[in-house]
């Protein structure tokens, strides 16, 4: 039986009067890659904001790990990389490293000096993300695809089992976008992190990922390929070449 990270059943969300999420339903196993797409307002990030518990629901259960999100309390087992890191303050004067060792300082005091192994284990996931030989450099100096390189290092250095992403593609040119898929292949396949991605790609990660959610008028079609019948164009939907997935919206 596979092992179920995420489960959102009959949830619904509403900013005031304008409901963005309508009785959706939906499960994350072990080791899936997702996709989460949609037009511009389709509560993509509301959707990840929900699983990761930075919203609650307005009705319905949310859970992570088989806790419901308002008792989840082991939040090393996830990784989150917002949005908000495209405004990374460009003139931070932290290195790569330093960046990367921030999520350790939870588990000790904050003047308390690293040891051996807490460095060997930085080494070892900027290795992971090929970003080691930047480990000194400054995270403002970096381009937009090894910064989210970094933010991801960051979040490995907890073990985390799963890993959300809130578009972290815009404004990264094509050979760094697909260094990055690469990477995301590795952690899900090697290292058997489960991945959940938000894009505005249609036509790209609905050909690198094995589940998609599909968000349009407040309901989330799931699919999944090894059932659902693909075709090679989505025009009518979205306009660009995707591997098409049928359902009734």
């Amino acid at each position: 039986m596979e092992e179920q990270i995420v489960s959102v059943e009959n949830a619904s969300f509403s900013y005031g009067t304008n409901t963005v999420l309508d009785n959706v339903s939906l499960k994350i196993n072990k080791g899936d890659f997702v996709g989460i797409i949609g037009h511009n307002g389709s509560a993509k990030s509301t959707l990840l904001k929900l699983m990761v518990g930075l919203l609650k629901p307005d009705k319905g259960t949310i859970k992570l790990f088989g806790t419901s999100v308002e008792k989840f309390k082991d939040y090393k087992k996830i990784g989150y990389i917002s949005q908000n890191v495209r405004d990374f303050n460009q003139m931070f004067p932290a290195t790569v490293e330093e960046v990367v060792s921030i999520n350790l300082y939870h588990k000790r005091n904050l003047f308390t000096r690293f040891r051996n192994k807490d460095n060997e284990k930085i080494e070892k996931i900027l290795e992971i993300v090929e970003m080691d030989k930047f480990k000194t450099s400054k995270i403002g100096n970096l381009s937009g695809g090894q910064k989210q390189r970094v933010f991801i290092a960051r979040s490995l250095v907890n073990n985390p089992k799963i890993l959300f992403m809130d578009e972290p593609l815009v404004g990264i040119d094509l050979e760094s976008q697909n260094k990055f898929y690469d990477l995301l292949s590795k952690l899900n396949n090697e290292y058997n992190i489960t991945l959940v991605m938000i894009s505005h790609d249609v036509g790209v990660i609905s050909k690198k990922v094995d589940k998609i959610f599909c968000l349009t008028d407040g309901k989330v079609y799931v699919h999944d390929k090894n059932n659902d019948v693909y075709i090679n164009r989505l025009k009518d939907i979205y306009g660009e070449d995707v591997n098409m997935l049928f359902h009734k919206h």
